[in-house]
């Protein structure tokens, strides 16, 4: 049974930097042939993919969050990482991790999300 934990502050100023970590359990991010993705859900929103990572190491971000927001991985903590600079009250939301098959809102595995709120 593949698990993922995410992890990080609950509360950020604008402008500030977010920082978010996912565990992984019962998987591997080297070796599995899948993606590992962050996405979101805000308020009044659909869920919004991120950006991923391969098990190559490719990452790979949301073309609108393209100058904001780094994906990487510790492979051998077997952690995930996002990174998302410039935070607005309307990045407020519950962050996910998931593995998928492709890149994007679909997963076989998401973890319980954690809540990013943005203070002006």
């Amino acid at each position: 049974q593949v698990q993922l934990q995410e992890s990080g502050p609950g509360l950020v100023k604008a402008s500030q930097t977010l920082s978010l970590t996912c565990t992984v359990s019962g998987g591997s991010i080297g070796a599995d042939d899948y993606y590992w993705n962050w996405i979101r859900q805000s308020p009044g929103k659909g869920l919004e993919w991120l950006g991923g990572i391969g098990k190559n190491g490719n990452d790979y971000v949301n073309l609108s969050l393209q100058k904001r927001a780094a994906i990487s991985r510790n492979a051998a903590r077997n952690q995930l990482n996002l990174q998302l600079s410039a935070m607005a009250p309307e990045d407020t939301g519950v962050y996910y991790c998931t593995r998928s098959a492709t890149l994007g809102t679909q997963y076989h595995y998401r973890g319980q999300g954690t809540q990013v709120t943005v203070s002006s």
